[in-house]
């Protein structure tokens, strides 16, 4: 894993002590090293932006703001198409229509000139079917030459696509894109350069399906019941195979593959996979839509019901508050002897042993000082680089009454503690076997299998840790969905052919199923080519070719203003991609386990962990924050406001928000992704150890904001046993931090538990034997035949003869001479009928 490019993340000071002298011990006569001094400031630098960022007041959800996700459509060097798009549709209104605006005009005309519209994109000429088309899309991006306001804009964009939708535009638009997809791989460009030029023709189409889909799909109390049928047929078009069509999905995922080997190298990357995110959460449904289906398949099982909402809890945590920096920055300065150390964090201590809290108490990193130099070894050997403290002070709450900045809340009294633990402990059904078999070789000297309801030759206190496992033990639906697979593939004659339903998510399956490995490796690539730490290499697919210009900029300006379009040009997919492998995660392991599976192994197996691990290894506060975007030049604000005039002043100052919702959006999709990938795999957890994941995750504790800080701090528990007891010990804020966060299961020792000697192939036997029940699941229920030997025949004679069969008009012309044929000169072998038979 290559250095992080945040800054303050070099080695640490050349002496390894870590307190930003380059003297090696804190007397006053010697002037710190050039190299040492360097160090310093970029410890400072990095401390300063730790401590100076905010409580971030983020609302994860599905997707940010409607303008938002409507602006990110556009690049910023496509708004000179707005007014072309405009002008097109006037030319084209002022023919069809005379003295009026499309405002003035009663809806059924609005239908009639609709029609006329799509009628007309069915010339010949390329050049008169894009203009049409641009009118169509100025349509869809709602006539923003008669509006006022940015708020008429939008409004006017919903009522025009769902007026667009009902003259069925969609429909055509997917045959033009049909058309254009065939045509662009038939005749693949071979320019040296591509440009935003090459993709005219695709974007104008992907823009106007883009808006339908994200208008259409955005639900309000206000509207009215025709709108609300026609999103229910807009879904599930998009759904279901209609008129012998695939899911349009599918269409969209061969989009990347072949943008992704080359056929295709001028598609607009982003459009697709914008466009493909919105349909798969348009026709798969949300986060809180998931938790419904949850709630719902849990009781069709017969399930007890959930404890919580995960995503509703994190919204009442509180984000950790990274301890006081001038305290710590006091201390690094004066770098006192070891004695002197001592004493001093002594005093602490004693302060700190009069509080209640013993999980405050074991947070203070005892073994510092009888340890310093072993503890200053590892925190520079795991850390990777050393921040003025060292650590986050997780545990420690914002106070009620903030103090004021030189003092620091040390007291007990003045810190707000939460009540109890954010979540219910969880107990598998495995834990309380294996707690079984340990106690009944402990005790009796011989094992019952996973019988875990006889305790006969058990102390109490077992029976009684049996009831309390009990009670919290929890049945997941994939739980479930095992058990039923194993049974089926035991008895599939019994059990007969299994009924599964045709759900959104069975038929998007069934549809990728075949051709999925293709399709992560085809998204990993991209998100690899649009990661901040990604080194531009010659030979790497070009993800920009749909926002660089003809002409390349020729003054500072223009190329600030590119710069900074091609870095927000970056982010826009990332947050597209990281929020689709999100759904499809999550909606596969809802519907089937095992469809799960076999998604994340591909993932894996095209190296998605070390590429989420190479993202974050940045400073990932700068990417949060990062202001790669200029309001003024925004849809709907560009089509209503006059263009101001821009300098570069303006440009480096950005706009005024807190932190960027998609940045910060996307690397929570990362982290949860990552979650997913390694949650339960000791082999992929061992990957995180591997490549060293426990520095770069730290240093993304340094943003505030609670929900991130959740899945960064799972991601550390589940490796923590097999990182050392040293890092243990130099890790003690954040592994309070785990405790105090992150769910607990009973049996689990991760904050004790040391496997050190664990080799990674000693776990590889667990991935192999999934992988083989993941080929049987596809195998039984998708490579089947039709007519299986396993399928039940009819033996009754009587019933057989009595069947109706529909013969040909002519049959009984020629039935004698069949019969001859067929059956009388045939010679028959009895005995080898009896044989085989």
């Amino acid at each position: 894993m290559e250095d992080p490019v945040a800054p303050g993340a070099g080695s640490p000071p050349a002496n390894g002590n870590g307190n930003g002298n380059g003297n090696g011990g804190g007397g006053k006569g010697k002037p710190a090293s050039p190299k040492g001094r360097e160090a310093f400031k970029s410890q400072r630098r990095e401390s300063e932006g730790s401590v100076d960022c905010p409580t971030l007041e983020f609302e994860y959800g599905d997707s940010d703001g409607h303008a938002a996700e409507l602006s990110e459509l556009y690049s910023y060097t496509e708004n000179l198409e707005f007014t072309t798009n405009r002008r097109c549709f006037e030319e084209d209104f002022k023919t069809q229509v005379q003295g009026k605006e499309w405002l003035e005009l009663e809806e059924d005309a609005q239908k009639a000139y609709v029609m006329g519209l799509l009628d007309r994109l069915e010339v010949v000429s390329r050049e008169r079917r894009l203009k049409v088309a641009r009118a169509v899309l100025y349509l869809a991006q709602g006539t923003f030459g008669e509006c006022d306001s940015e708020v008429d804009v939008l409004h006017w964009s919903r009522y025009n696509c769902f007026l667009l939708y009902q003259m069925g535009t969609f429909s055509t638009f997917l045959e033009l894109l049909h058309m254009e997809i065939d045509q662009a791989c038939s005749s693949a460009l071979r320019k040296p350069a591509i440009s935003i030029a090459d993709s005219t023709e695709l974007r104008v189409l992907l823009s106007v399906m883009y808006l339908m889909v994200e208008n259409i799909r955005l639900e309000r109390e206000t509207d009215s019941c025709r709108w609300r049928t026609a999103r229910e047929t807009f879904r599930t078009e998009l759904s279901f195979s209609m008129h012998n069509e695939e899911p349009f999905a599918l269409l969209l995922f061969s989009m990347v593959t072949k943008f992704c080997s080359g056929l295709a190298p001028h598609f607009p990357i982003k459009k697709v996979l914008l466009l493909l995110w919105k349909v798969v959460m348009f026709t798969l449904g949300g986060f809180e839509h998931l938790q419904a289906l949850k709630v719902q398949k849990r009781a069709e099982l017969g399930l007890p019901p959930l404890a919580e909402d995960s995503i509703q809890v994190v919204k009442s945590m509180r984000a950790a508050s990274p301890p006081s920096y001038t305290l710590d920055l006091g201390e690094s300065q004066l770098a006192p002897p070891p004695s002197k150390l001592r004493g001093r964090r002594g005093s602490r201590r004693q302060l700190l042993t009069k509080q209640d809290s013993l999980d405050i108490y074991n947070e203070r990193d005892l073994f510092k000082t009888e340890e310093p130099a072993a503890e200053e070894e590892e925190e520079s050997a795991g850390d990777g680089e050393r921040t003025l403290d060292g650590e986050l002070d997780l545990l420690e709450q914002d106070p009620l009454v903030p103090p004021p900045p030189s003092q620091a809340p040390l007291s007990a009294e003045r810190v707000a503690f939460p009540k109890g633990l954010p979540w219910a402990p969880k107990v598998r059904q495995k834990d309380i076997e294996h707690f079984l078999e340990l106690s009944r070789n402990k005790f009796i000297g011989f094992t019952l299998g996973q019988d875990t309801e006889t305790l006969v030759g058990l102390p109490r206190p077992i029976h009684e840790s049996v009831k309390t496992l009990k009670q919290h033990k929890y049945i997941s639906i994939a739980d479930v969905q095992i058990k039923n697979e194993e049974e089926l593939e035991k008895c599939p004659m019994s059990l007969g052919e299994e009924v599964v339903p045709e759900t959104p998510c069975e038929i998007l399956y069934q549809g990728m199923l075949y051709s999925l490995p293709q399709y992560m490796i085809a998204l990993l690539k991209i998100l690899l080519a649009a990661a901040p730490t990604s080194k531009a290499k010659t030979d790497s697919i070009n993800i920009l070719a749909d926002v660089l210009p003809e002409e390349m900029p020729i003054t500072v300006l223009q190329s600030m203003k590119l710069g900074i379009d091609v870095n927000r040009h970056k982010e826009i997919i990332v947050k597209s991609i990281s929020a689709l492998l999100l759904l499809l995660l999550k909606h596969f392991k809802l519907n089937h386990i095992y469809q799960f599976e076999y998604v994340s192994q591909h993932l894996v197996f095209a190296n998605c962990i070390p590429l989420i691990l190479k993202f974050f290894n940045q400073n990932i506060l700068s990417y949060i924050t990062a202001k790669n975007s200029i309001s003024v030049l925004d849809y709907p604000c560009c089509t209503i406001q006059d263009l101001p005039e821009l300098t570069t002043e303006s440009l480096e100052a950005g706009d005024n928000n807190q932190f960027c919702w998609r940045n910060l959006f996307s690397c929570i999709n990362l982290l949860r992704l990552l979650n997913k990938l390694t949650k339960w795999k000791h082999s992929r957890t061992m990957m995180l150890v591997v490549f060293k994941s426990a520095p770069i995750l730290k240093r993304a504790l340094k943003v505030k904001q609670a929900m991130l800080q959740l899945y960064v701090l799972k991601l550390l528990k589940i490796q923590t046993k097999y990182l050392g007891r040293q890092w243990r010990k130099s890790n003690m804020k954040t592994m309070s931090a785990i405790y105090q966060k992150v769910r607990h299961r009973m049996n689990d020792d991760w904050a004790y538990g040391n496997d050190i000697d664990a080799r990674p192939w000693d776990f590889q036997a667990e991935e192999c034997t999934l992988r083989a029940n993941i080929e049987a699941f596809n195998s039984r229920r998708y490579d089947r035949p039709q007519d299986s030997e396993f399928s039940p025949v009819d033996n009754c004679l009587q019933s057989v003869l009595g069947q109706r069969l529909d013969l040909p008009e002519d049959f009984h012309y020629s039935y004698e001479i069949w019969l001859e044929r067929e059956v009388f000169s045939q010679p028959i072998c009895w005995e080898e009928l009896l044989q085989n038979h």
